[in-house]
């Protein structure tokens, strides 16, 4: 059992804050399915901490749509339905076109190395049948086009559906068929961002995304 309330270096606020990255994780992993009931005084106990900063993150989640607060009975878990899913991916694909075309205007030669290197490691590590590596490469690669964008709220707003997406990115990029088509379609991605061609690099990132999508839907792996 954790126990995160003994720990003098966490200040109140940053209590409430693991809390929540806590049970948002897990909701977000399916440790909490839908229509799961949280108890406030079970979480509380399991985490080692006061029923306040559980109350508190259960507020917050239930702002983000993740958590129903029905007076009287207490929180249950609404989750991330396949729609909302399909929904994330949809504007995910849209959005991370422009953080392509975005990238260009920002790019240095280091950046363009770094995106080839990662492309290079995940080659490497799909040969070994490193899945798992494959899949922190393929987050890299993609937090790295967000940050050459150069604009906070676009980075915030594209973490922010990544991570809700990890989930299901697992059971894609479980495939090496799948993954070599990533990892082929991260080159282009980086090839127009080289050339420095905005619609070219738009375009592919818009693909790539899509044809995730649709890998999705090919093998039935929303639910």
């Amino acid at each position: 059992m954790e126990n995160w309330s003994k720990d003098t270096n966490i200040d109140k606020y940053s209590l409430q804050s693991r809390v929540f990255d806590k049970i948002h994780e897990d909701i977000l992993n399916g440790v909490y399915k839908e229509n799961d009931v949280l108890r406030e005084m079970t979480i509380a106990s399991e985490l080692g901490v006061s029923r306040t900063p559980v109350r508190e993150a259960l507020r917050q989640l239930e702002l983000e749509g993740l958590v129903r607060i029905i007076p009287n009975k207490g929180a249950s878990v609404i989750g991330i339905s396949p729609k909302d899913l399909k929904d994330i991916y949809e504007m995910r694909a849209r959005l991370e076109g422009m953080c392509a075309r975005w990238a260009i205007r920002n790019k240095t030669e280091e950046d363009i190395a770094r995106l080839e290197e990662i492309s290079d490691l995940s080659e490497f590590h799909v040969q070994k049948g490193r899945y798992d590596k494959v899949l922190e490469l393929d987050n890299e690669f993609h937090h790295y086009l967000y940050k050459m964008a150069d604009s906070k709220m676009l980075y915030h707003t594209m973490t922010d559906f990544h991570h809700y997406l990890e989930r299901i990115r697992k059971k894609t990029l479980s495939s090496q068929e799948r993954v070599v088509k990533t990892i082929q379609e991260h080159r282009d991605i980086i090839d127009a961002i080289k050339s420095g061609d905005e619609d070219k690099a738009e375009e592919c990132t818009k693909s790539h995304i899509l044809n995730s999508m649709k890998n999705i839907e090919e093998h039935g792996l929303w639910g």
